[in-house]
């Protein structure tokens, strides 16, 4: 029996066949679209028992070729850019694509965990697994939105478990391939390496200088939670995965420069020296994301913990010290 992960050579999905291997797992089915070449590196040191591409995937399911040897598929393939304007291709590759799995999925009774997303929130205060708390900002959003309204349809009629996990502002190792799309604090390990000083927006929405806020979520606790439900295959539902805590972006550059420091020998900074000394320094707001950006998230991670999960979520300043390590290592 396979366990099938899409987006295996991506960020989260990548991350999941590694941690899947650490338990002695290597028959692994991964599936992805590699058209950004690059992205094989993810799998180096992974085991995997196949390889296959997006789009041959669903034609190999509707044939029939793996019928009875799946044993659960993560679905973590999707096209994540937020500021992607083709809505057709948006709603194919996050929309029905998955809907595609879905339908396979229950038909052969196989347990599915599905990557949705925070961005379903837009800009509410409030984020709680709950209709009236949704509405996305972007067709990115609107993809993950509609999918899981699918799902919610449903439930009624399961015949395995179905998991969707609305990530928060994912970080961490294994995500050097997307470029711009990467997250928040692998641009300001990049920047201080290269520039000795990191940029933040400035104050926006209310918020000053740097002190947007986030949910700032390791994926190494995103990896924690997917096995959580993987091994707990009565489990159902649309869950935040979040730590439940927001923080800066003032606090996650502190803790990305001293981090960088700890590996030159230097001492930790205050946030107020390192605004002093140049090494933190904020620019203009963009406007072409005025009313396009969350300025702050922070997961009611409430029904997470009701399923049984109770591991504990690094903070910024624990998390972001591992990745840096992680990256200074093949720096």
């Amino acid at each position: 029996m396979y366990i099938v992960v899409t987006g295996a050579a991506g960020f989260i999905g990548s991350n999941l066949v590694k941690a899947l291997n650490a338990r002695g797992i290597s028959d692994i089915i991964a599936v992805d679209n590699l058209k950004k070449g690059d992205k094989f590196k993810n799998l180096v040191d992974c085991e995997i028992a196949h390889y296959i591409d997006k789009n041959d995937f669903i034609e190999l399911l509707d044939a029939g070729d793996f019928d009875g040897e799946i044993q659960a598929v993560l679905h973590q393939g999707a096209c994540s850019d937020t500021m992607e304007q083709d809505g057709q291709y948006m709603m194919d590759n996050n929309y029905q694509y998955s809907l595609a799995l879905l339908d396979y999925c229950q038909a052969e009774e196989i347990p599915f965990i599905f990557a949705s997303s925070a961005s379903v929130y837009g800009a509410g205060r409030v984020f709680k697994e709950e209709r009236e708390f949704e509405g996305p900002l972007n067709v990115y959003g609107y993809s993950k939105f509609l999918f899981d309204q699918i799902v919610r349809r449903r439930w009624d009629e399961l015949t395995a478990q179905v998991v969707g996990l609305r990530y928060f502002n994912v970080y961490g190792q294994r995500e050097n391939h997307k470029g711009r799309m990467a997250s928040v604090a692998y641009h300001h390990f990049h920047q201080y390496r290269e520039h000795g000083k990191v940029k933040l927006f400035a104050g926006c929405d209310g918020y000053a200088d740097g002190d947007q806020r986030r949910d700032f979520v390791s994926v190494e606790d995103v990896v924690k939670v997917n096995l959580h439900f993987l091994d707990n295959p009565k489990q159902s539902g649309i869950f935040n995965l979040g730590t439940g805590r927001a923080q800066s972006f003032n606090e996650l550059a502190a803790a990305n420069v001293n981090a960088c420091r700890r590996h030159e020998g230097k001492e930790a900074l205050p946030l107020a020296e390192l605004v002093a000394q140049g090494i933190i320094e904020y620019i203009p707001f963009p406007e072409a994301l005025i009313g396009k950006y969350q300025s702050y998230t922070e997961a009611d991670i409430g029904k997470l913990r009701a399923s049984g999960y109770k591991g504990e979520f690094y903070t910024v300043e624990e998390g972001v010290s591992r990745y840096i390590d992680w990256l200074y290592a093949r720096a």
